[in-house]
Parts: structure tokens; sequence; C-alpha cells
């Protein structure tokens, strides 16, 4: 399944030479770059040699565009899958593990950061007082992941725009910071062609299956609401998520109401300490769960968590989903 993968990911990214030396030529690009990130204007006055990341979609990312040598380091948990056989596999080899945990300023400045690119719960927290105007005061600039920024509905809320125009907008703008705009259109036209492919085959209407996604959580389920990347991953591969309703990205629910919403299959985000096969057993076995279609019918499928966080995994995600979802009956 993974050499199955890194083939269709290589195939989306051809325009970067997968598992080959990067062209050290950037296209023309100018000292000082404007960009929109999160509805601000962010001006950047030049472009960043020593880039820190967090987590694996924001890294991939950087790698998917060939960008390791403008890195410093990435920090990212070792819980999110093998990384031996990825596309980007050369970008892990030759970037910096700063941390196995997460980004602190600390670790920043003794990478000698010029700019951090995370996101909120992504790295960025108020509560650990590591935030882009906490760098901003020691002279670091940073980039906020799109699929993060916070919208305005609370403190915390997140999600501005659906997650594949933010995985798109990102890339752009990545593009037009480092001066690879050519090479991140090629990629984005890749990405938006294997979708569409998906799509021509996905069923339509009422055959659409009803998707729960599950993350983790025994005594409360955290899920995806319509504005975290499976929402659009499970649309996409001709599914509908039955958290829609819930304006929020990545958020907790009640089993009753994943119970209410009866879903014809259980999609597990599958990272941590605990396996895809020990969630499976938890669901199949959890007594709420027992008349629910996905557990009466054991439809059970699984992604891996940089496939549902938004990074260049999404679009072969979707193909995979949607290959999945074809094998559900229709609701005739």
């Amino acid at each position: 399944m993974r050499k199955l993968l890194a083939a269709a990911l290589c195939l989306a990214v051809s325009a970067t030479g997968c598992g080959a030396t990067v062209e050290p030529s950037r296209d023309a690009k100018p000292s000082a770059v404007t960009l929109t990130n999160c509805g601000r204007k962010v001006t950047y006055d030049k472009v960043p040699e020593r880039v820190v990341t967090n987590d694996i979609g924001i890294t991939e990312l950087m790698f998917a565009l060939g960008l390791e040598d403008r890195m410093a380091g990435f920090a990212m948990p070792d819980d999110k899958g093998d990384l031996g056989d990825v596309p980007w596999k050369d970008g892990y080899d030759k970037v910096k593990w700063l941390s196995k945990d997460r980004l602190t300023k600390e670790n920043v400045l003794a990478a000698r950061a010029d700019l951090v690119f995370a996101g909120w719960n992504y790295g960025f927290s108020e509560d650990g007082g590591f935030t882009p105007d906490a760098l901003k005061k020691l002279g670091i600039p940073s980039y906020v992941l799109t699929e993060s920024c916070r919208n305005g509905r609370s403190k915390s809320s997140r999600g501005v725009m659906p997650p594949l125009d933010a995985l798109y907008t990102d890339l752009t703008n990545l593009g037009r910071l480092f001066g690879v705009e050519k090479r991140a259109a090629a990629l984005i036209d890749g990405f938006r062609k294997q979708i569409a492919a998906v799509r021509t085959k996905a069923p339509q209407g009422a055959d659409r299956p009803s998707v729960f996604l599950y993350d983790s959580g025994q005594g409360q389920p955290f899920t995806a609401g319509r504005y975290a990347a499976p929402e659009q991953i499970i649309s996409e591969a001709g599914g509908v998520n039955v958290m829609h309703d819930v304006a929020d990205s990545w958020t907790a629910v009640g089993w009753e109401s994943v119970v209410k919403r009866d879903p014809d299959v259980i999609l597990i985000c599958d990272y941590g300490d605990v396996s895809v096969e020990q969630k499976k057993r938890f669901l199949l076995s959890y007594a709420p769960l027992r008349g629910v279609s996905a557990v009466k019918h054991r439809r059970i499928f699984a992604l891996d968590y940089a496939d549902l966080v938004e990074s260049p995994r999404n679009p072969s995600a979707i193909a995979r989903l949607g290959a999945y979802l074809r094998t559900v009956p229709g609701k005739r």
C-alpha cells in the first residue's frame, strides 16, 4: 500500500523530480514579497534561508516544492507513520529533526531560524506563548498554515476556506515567497487533475456513502467538522461527512451524535500510540455503536494522519478513499 501511495504521489509531484536532486535555480523573485496570510497582508523582506517547520503536513509542503535546502529543521512527533517510503524521503534525510515534540522559542532560536512555518494547533498556541506575535518580538517572521487560520467565530475556531483551497493557497504563497512559482503551479495542476479523475468515478446523489472520521477518544470521539481537511477529502472521494453541520475544524463531539447520523463508513485517522487495529476493535465492540451501519457491516477504512491534515498527500488520499467508497452498496 505504501509503495502504491509513493508511486501515485510521484506522478502528482513529478514537477519536483520525486526522489531526484532538485535543480538549484529559482524563478525570478523580488527581494521583498507581500502575501495574504490568514486575511492579513504580510511582507517578507527577503527570501528565507533557514526555515523551521512544525508537523508532518507543513514539512512536506516544503519538501514537495523542493525547498529542503531552505530549511534549518523541523519538529514532529515520531508517531506520524513510516517516513521511509514517501516521495520526500530525501528531504527527511537532509533536514534536521529538531524536536520530536513541538517547536519552542528555544529550539527556533538555536536553529537560527529566519522563518517559522506552523499553524494554530500545529505548533502555534496561546497557552504555550508560541505565537506569530511572540516570534515577531524576537525578530523572526512566521507563516501560518491556511487550514488553521482563525476565523473569528470564537477565540480558537479555525477554517476560513475549503481545505483544498487552503492547500493551493499555501503552495501558491510559498511559490511566490521562494521564487518557485512554476513548480507550485505544476503541483497544483497535477493535484487538480488527480482529484478530477476521482470525481468522475464517485457515487452521486443518494448513493453517496456517509462517513464518520474517527481520530481518537473513547469517552468522547475527536473528529472533523466542515472546516477540517477530511471534510473535502471525504466529499471529493464521493462521500458525505456526517459532521458537516459542525462549524469547526478538528473537534470533539458526543457518541450520541454519531449514532444519530448512522454513518455508512468509519474513516480512522492512523497515528499515535493507539494502532488502527486497536481503534477498530474498540469501534466494533463499543455497545452504543452496535446498531450503526458502518459497525454492523464492518465498513472501516484508515488513512494516515498526514493524509488527513493539509498536506501534499491529500490528493492521493482522496483517490484511495474514493476507491474504497465505490465498494459501498448504494442507498437505493
